[in-house]
């Protein structure tokens, strides 16, 4: 078995995922870098760490999940640290959505329940130890117009962090949410201006957050936080206070 620490990164290939691998990788593991369609920024995220491999798979698909542990288990034998940040938002209001909308957002969820289970019992339970962290947003807190399905999913994943650091916190494996606010991402890049600047104009600290932000209290949950378990933590730049 691999010696050195691993963690698994998914929805790595960009944004708060990418940054995560960075401070992953910079803190001495092997990173997986899952990711779905963003092949090239994987590969050029994946040479600049050096420290890792690629892992393609849609999270939607249970049966891809299940190659993904087969190769996880093949490449690694172990996982140390299971960051659960794959994600999209499908906007529209309520009236307009249509149900194959709602459905695709919806399994997300089951996506990182199913991949959760899977590491949990092929490496972390058999070793007695590990952290997950689940990458949630301020949303699921305040709600969003035009984002009911993804609120809904960020609002589950903390409440699937407080019940999975219950039924684990025997084992030795924390379990610990962390919720993003308003992060300088592809994805806010794509806001007008007159919606980016209304919400920066709400920020105590004038600005977005940066994505390497948010990774630093990834990589402290990953080596450190000892006796932080079941916890949300919200890095906004005081925008909610949880």
């Amino acid at each position: 078995m691999n010696e050195k620490p691993v963690a698994i990164v998914t929805g790595g290939a960009s944004g708060i995922g990418a940054a995560c691998c960075r401070v992953l990788a910079e803190r001495g593991f092997d990173v997986g870098i899952q990711y779905r369609s963003r092949k090239a920024q994987a590969e050029a995220l994946l040479s600049e760490i050096a420290s890792g491999s690629l892992l393609h798979a849609d999270l939607a698909d249970t049966d891809q999940i299940e190659k993904l542990t087969s190769n996880i288990k093949d490449q690694w034998g172990r996982v140390d640290v299971l960051v659960n940040n794959a994600g999209h938002s499908i906007n529209a209001d309520i009236i307009t959505m249509k149900m194959e909308q709602f459905d695709e957002q919806r399994a997300l969820m089951r996506g990182v329940w199913y991949l959760t289970k899977r590491i949990l019992r092929q490496f972390m339970i058999r070793r007695n130890q590990g952290r997950i962290i689940n990458i949630s947003s301020i949303v699921g807190h305040t709600g969003n117009i035009g984002q009911i399905p993804y609120t809904m999913e960020k609002a589950a994943l903390d409440a699937f962090t407080k019940s999975l650091a219950k039924e684990l916190a025997g084992r030795n494996i924390l379990v610990n949410s962390v919720a993003p606010g308003f992060i300088d991402t592809d994805m806010t890049r794509e806001l007008p201006d007159n919606i980016r600047e209304p919400i920066i104009a709400q920020i105590p600290q004038g600005r977005m957050g940066r994505p390497e932000e948010v990774a630093e209290v990834v990589a402290f949950l990953s080596t450190s936080g000892s006796y932080v378990n079941g916890s949300v933590i919200h890095v906004n730049g005081g925008l909610y206070g949880g």
